[in-house]
């Protein structure tokens, strides 16, 4: 039998399943927890019995030699550049803290009791949680019943009961718009992204409410759908810069989808930026790579996820001091970086 016929072996979940009981509730019976039933404990260990389930002893050994272990989560909807600014971020805090940084792959389909079963199964203390995942209520519950720790990266809003550390999307918004505005830009298109990711509505709202502040009227013809992935930005342009009426700037909701607008500029022979302006956000490693650089918001996720991650340590692993200095919500500020690719419209134009 080769692997790719050869069975799975039962997960936690198909042990929660078989016992007909929650992931949270099959994970405190095999760990021996308090406030489990004779009764729920019988039929957890029929269910592991009847599935011949092997618990991760690898994980188990090393929660015996009080390894301190931490999950970055990731949905489907990340983009690479963003993962790896996460990474980075949590990467970098890891070792000075003395954290074993494990990843996360969470199915956007997967349900509530799936994911928390797939986190309780790392064996891990706390969770580093980005968009889209930090705006599941139902997520942040289960993870909270589980007793795992958790710290928000940039969520649709800041929760008493979750720890969080954000910049300000729909500020930032405004100042890019603005600053077009300022070049002498009217008419300025936006590409969206994702409805799963809420900062994609944020960014929406600081871009209309800096039109409406100058006066100018918003038009839904240049707001185009994207999903923060370059074929997206693709799509998108070609829609804006095949029409007649054209914009003579683009602002796109992330630098790989206005990486993906300098493209089909490009292939248009429309000179950036001396025809069309196009502005990114995030500021990831592309936005410099690409001709032009992008003018871009910086948004610093990798120090967001360097400091969720310094939240987290001192909240478990508290040391007397840090614990009392940190915020439970942290704010960090973004920066407008002007590059190459925008500039005053053309006077014909």
């Amino acid at each position: 039998m080769n692997d790719a016929t050869r069975p799975k072996p039962p997960t936690l979940h198909d042990v929660a399943e078989r016992a007909g009981v929650s992931a949270m509730t099959a994970s405190r019976a095999l760990n021996g927890k308090p406030r489990v039933s004779a009764e729920t404990r019988e039929a957890v260990a029929r269910a592991v019995a009847e599935l011949g389930y092997v618990p991760n002893t690898s994980a188990r050994m090393l929660a015996g030699r009080s390894v301190r272990r931490i999950a970055l989560l990731h949905g489907g909807a990340t983009t690479s550049a963003y993962l790896g600014e996460l990474l980075l971020g949590a990467l970098n805090e890891a070792p000075a803290r003395n954290v074993h940084l494990t990843v996360e792959q969470c199915p956007d389909r997967a349900s509530m009791d799936e994911l928390v079963a797939q986190i309780v199964e790392a064996h891990v203390a706390g969770v580093i949680l980005p968009p889209p995942l930090c705006d599941r209520p139902e997520l942040l519950a289960g993870l909270a019943a589980a007793g795992i720790a958790m710290v928000a990266v940039a969520p649709d809003r800041e929760e008493d009961a979750t720890a969080s550390v954000s910049t300000d999307d729909r500020s930032a918004a405004y100042e890019m718009t603005s600053h077009l505005i300022e070049l002498g830009h009217r008419r300025i298109a936006f590409i969206e992204g994702t409805s799963r990711h809420r900062s994609s509505t944020r960014r929406r709202r600081g871009y209309m409410d800096a039109l409406r502040d100058h006066d100018l009227p918003v038009d839904e013809d240049i707001v185009v759908a994207g999903d923060f992935s370059y074929r997206s930005g693709l799509i998108a342009a070609e829609r804006l810069l095949a029409s007649g009426d054209r914009p003579t700037a683009i602002f796109a909701c992330n630098d790989d989808m206005a990486a993906a607008a300098v493209a089909i500029a490009h292939q248009h022979k429309i000179s950036v930026p001396g025809d069309l302006s196009i502005c990114g956000f995030d500021d990831t490693p592309l936005a410099d790579a690409i001709w032009p650089r992008l003018t871009t918001i910086r948004q610093p996720i990798k120090e967001m996820s360097g400091k969720a991650m310094e939240m987290l340590c001192a909240r478990l692993w508290p040391d007397g001091s840090e614990e009392a200095a940190l915020p439970r919500h942290l704010r960090l500020p973004f920066e407008l970086r002007r590059r190459q690719s925008d500039a005053v419209p053309r006077i014909d134009r």
